[in-house]
């Protein structure tokens, strides 16, 4: 990924890429061999959203969750983990099929795997899965389509797809809606504890087909050494009061003879919450126009800045030009005290062993790692990690559908449960052990017994937890408690265009990050900027903001 320029959210969150020239969309297919029904825009009617709840099998976190989307927040693992799901939910049903990508080495398959078949034992029934390397998945997804042999239960591709989503899902996937719309998700209580915003997404051609790998809402602003920010008179984010002030900050965090700077990559997406800039479109209600964030004068002010950066010299020599493959190599220089902030997903905060309050406490206790929160009076957070994305089930009988959200609805056990436990850690003795606290610790081999993505299929939205730390755990649901709040609602929740399903993070979005990667590392002139707003517009956008104005339209009819 280019460092400087906006992140591709889900995958950064998921794949640990950073923001790159690769980031192009996969292979695009005719939705449905021969045609199929002309994709159309729409407004997604709330009566096809389930009831949703927030989810409690009877632990009590440290810190407590919020109906807006706070998630809990525990500082130990429980002794005994409670049972999330009842009886053995697949007694009685034919094997089911499952692909999903992974970011793992492939799993040790079943007769190896002491978790695998202790999953299997609690559902009563067999799972078949194949585990795809991500950077393979765009592809396998294009062989599954065009040779017709999708499984029972897969993930859709992050980036690419098909050219008519909507015309494929009602061509090969079984409409959801009968069996999770309103209370009819009574049956699943663990996929109805995630969130509507999730599944608005997963809402295509007046149908609910998805089932969503459900996040925390957004992803956060990156990270920053807090130590750092200190030395030079900020001990909190607040005293930030603009942009302004922010590039004046990373003028005296950047120190080259003790070869260390203010940023570590790219920090664009930050700089355009704190101005105020919208995630990838804006929608004003009065009038029912959409405006792209390329044109509202927010995002250009932190192009400007984040130029500005550059040229002052605060980004550290040679990351701006690191791919998305080269994500671990600038996360590791900040981990290493070689910078002040780094653009990275919330997730990979407190990973165990390699997150960033583990790494960096591991380096040098003096290192205070913290998630940052956007700055200045008009900062917003982003809407950017509603979802991973969807799981779907391909076309079926009633009984099969309902065995198949059963499994779903198994994976999408929450935090502490017995399923969650066997999905994350896998069998006591074998697959981890406690450590003095009583959190569990993998061995070798319940390292690699958790590879199988069982955790894809679905999720409610996950936990704040932490065997490493316990104000690692305080300082994430900080920002959550403060961020939450400032999220700007994402108008392509709501309505749906069918040019943006297919070229919004594919075709537009590497459009958009290999221009601004130029203008940033000034190789062009802040000129082109309103040249790339054209083309940007020209190759799809401005396609894209008709079809959602013709469902704003249709959705207040």
């Amino acid at each position: 990924m280019s460092s400087s320029t906006p992140i591709y959210r889900r995958s950064l969150f998921r794949m640990g890429a950073g923001l790159g020239l690769g980031l192009a969309a996969g292979p695009l297919l005719a939705g449905c061999g021969d045609g199929g029904t002309t994709a159309k825009a729409e407004a997604k009617s709330a009566s096809l959203l389930p009831d949703t709840a927030v989810r409690n099998i009877g632990l009590k976190p440290d810190l407590a969750g919020t109906a807006a989307g706070v998630p809990q927040g525990f500082f130990g693992y429980p002794a005994k983990p409670l049972r999330a799901t009842k009886n053995t939910p697949l007694k009685g049903a034919a094997p089911i099929s499952v692909t999903m990508e992974t970011f793992s080495p492939p799993p040790p398959g079943r007769g190896r795997n002491a978790a695998w078949r202790s999953i299997e034992k609690l559902l009563g029934g067999e799972v078949n899965i194949t585990a795809v390397p991500a950077d393979d998945y765009g592809t396998k997804f294009s062989t599954m389509v065009a040779s017709d042999s999708l499984p029972d239960l897969f993930m859709y591709p992050e980036v690419g797809g098909v050219d008519n989503k909507a015309a494929f899902l009602q061509a090969k996937c079984a409409d959801l809606t009968p069996h999770l719309a309103g209370g009819r998700i009574k049956d699943y209580p663990n996929l109805a504890a995630i969130p509507k915003g999730a599944w608005q997404a997963a809402i295509f051609g007046g149908k609910l087909y998805g089932i969503p790998i459900a996040r925390t809402g957004t992803g956060g602003a990156g990270v920053y050494r807090h130590d750092l920010f200190e030395e030079v008179g900020v001990t909190s984010l607040d005293q930030i009061d603009g942009l302004d002030r922010f590039v004046e900050v990373c003028k005296e965090l950047t120190r080259p003879k003790k070869d260390q700077y203010a940023i570590i990559a790219g920090a664009t997406s930050m700089l355009a919450m704190s101005a105020g800039a919208p995630y990838y479109w804006r929608l004003d209600p009065a009038t029912g126009k959409f405006t792209s964030d390329l044109e509202t004068p927010e995002y250009r002010t932190a192009v400007e800045t984040a130029r500005a950066l550059y040229k002052a010299g605060c980004f550290y020599p040679g990351t701006i030009q690191m791919s998305g493959a080269q994500k671990a190599q600038y996360t590791d220089m900040f981990k290493n005290g070689k910078g002040a902030y780094v653009y990275d997903g919330m997730p990979t905060y407190l990973a165990p062993g390699v997150g960033y309050v583990a790494a960096m406490q591991a380096i040098d206790k003096k290192y205070d790692p913290r998630p940052f929160v956007p700055v200045g009076k008009d900062a917003v957070a982003w809407m950017d990690n509603v979802k991973l994305e969807n799981t779907h089930v391909k076309k079926a009988s009633g009984e099969r559908i309902r065995q198949i959200l059963a499994l779903a609805d198994f994976a999408a056990s929450p935090f502490g449960s017995e399923e969650y436990t066997l999905i994350n850690y896998g069998v006591e003795g074998t697959d981890f052990t406690r450590d003095d606290k009583g959190n569990p610790a993998l061995t070798e081999q319940g390292t690699q017994d958790v590879t199988v993505p069982w955790k894809f299929m679905a999720s409610a939205v996950p936990a704040i937890y932490s065997a490493d730390s316990e104000q690692g755990v305080r300082h994430v649901h900080e920002t959550f408690t403060k961020m939450i709040p400032m999220m700007e609602q994402d108008p392509t929740l709501q309505y749906s265009s069918p040019t943006w399903d297919s070229k919004g993070t594919g075709s537009l979005l590497t459009l958009k990050l290999d221009a601004l990667k130029d203008i940033i590392a000034g190789r062009k002139p802040m000129s082109a900027y309103d040249q790339l707003v054209r083309d940007y517009l020209a190759k799809g956008g401005e396609q894209a903001r008709g079809e959602f104005e013709e469902a704003y339209q249709k959705g207040k009819k």
